[in-house]
C-alpha cells in the first residue's frame, strides 16, 4: 500500500510537472514522424511540445532608401502578420523551435520589406512615389515571401514617404499645396461658370416667357378689340334700325297730320302750350287752325274742347259718307 501512495503521488507529480493547460490563444506543435502536428487537447507535455501564439503581431519599421536621382527617402511602414497554419514547418525552420518563433520570422521579413522598398523606390522619380502605389508593389512582392517564412500579412500601411532633406521635403508641400490651391481656384472658377451659365438660362427662360406672355396678351386684346368693334358694330346697326322706326313713325305721323290738321290740337306740343297758358294770369293763347277761323278769348280750354268736338263730328261725317 504504501508503495502504490508513493506511486500515485509520483505519478500525479509527473503529472503536474510535465502537463500545461492550452490557453485559447495558443497553438501546440508536437512533432510527429511526418513532421508537425498540432495539439487539439486542453493539456499538453511541456517537454515534448511547443505552445505558439496565434495572436497577430505588430511591428513598425522606418527604411531609408532612396528614389532616382540618389535622393534619400525615408519610408515608415506598420506590418501586422501572424502565424500561418498551413505553413508551420516553415514557421519553425525560419523563427526556430521557440515560443516567439512569430517575432523571429518577422525580423527576418523586415529584410524581405528592406529590400523591396529600396528596389521599388530607385526606380521611381520621387514625386511618383505614393503611399498607394508603394502598398500595392509591396503586397504583390511579398505574397511568396510571407509562406516562405510561415507567416501571413494581416494588414501592411505605408504611414509616410518622406524626403530625407528637409529643404526638399518643404519644396514638396509647397508644390502640393499649390496644386491643391490650383485644383480649388479650378473648381471655384467651374462653379461660378455653371452658376453663371444657370442663370444665364433662367434668363432665357424668363425672357422666354414673358415673350409668349407678352404675345398672349395682344392676342387677348385683339381678340377683345374685335369683340368691342363687333359689338359698337351691332349697336350701331341697331340704332340704325331704331332710327329708321323712328322716321317710319314720324312719316306716318306727318301723313295723318297732314291728312287731319284738326289731330294737332292731341300734339304733346299743344298739350304743353295749354299748361303753359294755364300757369301765366295774363298769358294769351292763339290757335289757329285756317286763316279765316280765329277763336278770340282767354277761356283757351273752351276753345280746344269746342275744336276737338269740331274735330269729331267732320270725322264722323266722313265715316257716314
Amino acid at each position: 500500500m504504501e508503495f502504490l501512495l508513493v506511486l500515485c503521488v509520483l505519478v500525479l507529480a509527473y503529472v503536474v510537472f510535465e502537463y500545461r493547460l492550452r490557453k485559447p490563444d495558443q497553438i501546440i506543435l508536437r512533432e510527429t514522424g511526418k513532421g508537425l502536428a498540432i495539439r487539439t487537447g486542453y493539456l499538453f507535455p511541456r517537454h515534448f511540445s511547443l505552445p505558439v501564439s496565434r495572436t497577430a503581431h505588430s511591428f513598425t519599421q522606418v527604411i531609408d532608401a532612396s528614389a532616382r536621382g540618389n535622393i534619400e527617402i525615408r519610408v515608415r511602414l506598420a506590418v501586422t502578420v501572424a502565424p500561418s497554419l498551413k505553413d508551420l514547418g516553415t514557421l519553425m525552420r525560419v523563427g526556430g523551435w521557440k515560443t516567439d518563433a512569430v517575432a523571429r520570422a518577422a525580423k527576418e521579413l523586415e529584410m524581405v520589406l528592406l529590400g523591396a522598398v529600396k528596389g521599388s523606390t530607385e526606380q521611381q522619380e520621387l514625386h511618383e512615389i505614393g503611399s498607394d502605389r508603394l502598398r500595392n508593389h509591396l503586397v504583390q512582392h511579398l505574397s511568396a515571401s510571407t509562406q516562405a517564412h510561415g507567416l501571413e500579412i494581416v494588414s501592411l500601411t505605408v504611414a509616410s514617404v518622406d524626403p530625407a532633406n528637409p529643404q526638399i521635403a518643404e519644396a514638396m508641400r509647397q508644390r502640393e499645396q499649390a496644386r491643391i490651391l490650383e485644383q480649388a481656384e479650378i473648381l471655384s472658377q467651374e462653379a461660378r461658370i455653371a452658376a453663371a451659365k444657370a442663370r444665364l438660362k433662367a434668363d432665357e427662360e424668363i425672357a422666354s416667357l414673358e415673350h409668349t406672355l407678352e404675345l398672349r396678351r395682344i392676342e387677348l386684346k385683339r381678340a377683345q378689340a374685335e369683340k368691342e368693334s363687333a359689338l359698337a358694330a351691332e349697336r350701331a346697326a341697331h340704332e340704325a334700325r331704331l332710327r329708321k322706326l323712328q322716321l317710319d313713325v314720324d312719316k306716318e305721323e306727318l301723313r295723318l297730320l297732314k291728312d287731319h290738321p284738326e289731330l294737332l290740337l292731341l300734339t304733346p306740343q299743344a298739350a304743353r302750350l295749354a299748361e303753359a297758358s294755364q300757369s301765366l294770369k295774363n298769358a294769351r293763347t292763339v290757335v289757329s287752325l285756317s286763316p279765316s277761323e280765329m277763336p278770340q278769348g282767354n277761356d283757351l280750354i273752351g276753345v280746344l274742347h269746342g275744336l276737338l268736338q269740331g274735330a269729331l263730328e267732320t270725322v264722323r261725317k266722313k265715316k257716314s259718307t
